[in-house]
């Protein structure tokens, strides 16, 4: 069992930028040529990952922290102790992502969101490019 300050310190070490899952995700789209721009400022939920010209919004979300709810992911497991903190900042975690899609829907954006249980899958990552390749760019008026 951890000790309160082990536990500390290791979800410290968590990052929300950056992560191996995203890097993944990244590198399948990079391979792919497809050229993108990371952590939108100026979008709902600062989309991981954006293609402006396609207007597809992609969020690479850990299983733990956005609640995972596919039944077979063995890692969006609650923990065994402090659920009266780690329930409602979770559920927060859920509510806020919903509030973000809608939000990216209702501007013309088209979300995609690939769980971090997911990001080794070929299949996964192979769906993900051939989804924003399927959308065609809108080009700007130059």
């Amino acid at each position: 069992m951890k000790t309160p300050l082990t536990r500390s310190e290791q979800m410290a070490r968590v990052r929300g930028k950056d992560t191996g899952t995203e890097r993944r995700v990244r590198a399948a789209l990079h391979a792919a040529g497809l050229r993108y721009r990371l952590h939108a400022q100026d979008l709902p939920g600062k989309p991981d990952i954006v293609f402006r010209s396609r207007r597809v919004a992609i969020f690479v979300h850990g299983c733990f922290w956005h609640r995972h709810d596919d039944s077979a992911c063995k890692l969006a497991r609650l923990p065994k102790s402090r659920l009266e903190f780690w329930l409602p900042k979770l559920d927060g975690n859920r509510e806020r992502d919903a509030r973000n899609l809608t939000a990216l829907e209702a501007a013309g954006w088209r979300v995609l969101i690939v769980w971090e249980c997911q990001s080794r899958d070929a299949a996964v990552l192979d769906a993900v490019v051939q989804t924003v390749r399927s959308i065609e760019p809108k080009r700007s008026g130059r």
